[in-house]
């Protein structure tokens, strides 16, 4: 079972990244996809997931209306624009896979990315 995350970088405020993040060894459209970030010397914060066949998108408070999540259950990936980012979206981006609803609302993934490093900076 694999998570590789892809498209990171360095940008400067109001720019745009867009991450991938490759999944293999499991059913990809099966599991409830989310996208976790780490900031220096803070915590795991969820960012966005999708579920229900894509039909269902949910982003926490600090990114919506600013990033998108989408997958391509055809390609096993699952994607993040990012737009109009802001230094306090620097941060590693994890994506995770959650076996049930009820566990990717208690935050308990099954599977992590190694994580993508996003840095947000003039």
């Amino acid at each position: 079972v694999q998570l590789v995350e892809s498209g990171g970088g360095s940008v400067q405020p109001g720019g745009s990244l867009r991450l991938s993040c490759v999944a293999s060894g499991f059913s990809f459209s099966s599991y409830y996809i989310s996208w976790v970030r780490q900031a220096p010397g803070k915590g795991h914060e969820w960012v966005s997931s999708i579920y229900a066949g894509g039909a269902k998108e949910s982003y926490a408070d600090s990114v919506k209306g600013r990033f998108t999540i989408s997958k391509d259950d055809a390609k096993n990936t699952l994607y993040l624009q990012m737009n109009s980012l802001k230094p306090e979206d620097t941060a590693v981006y994890y994506c995770a896979a959650a076996d049930s609803l009820t566990n990717l609302i208690a935050d308990k993934y099954t599977y992590w990315g190694q994580g993508t490093q996003v840095t947000v900076s003039s």
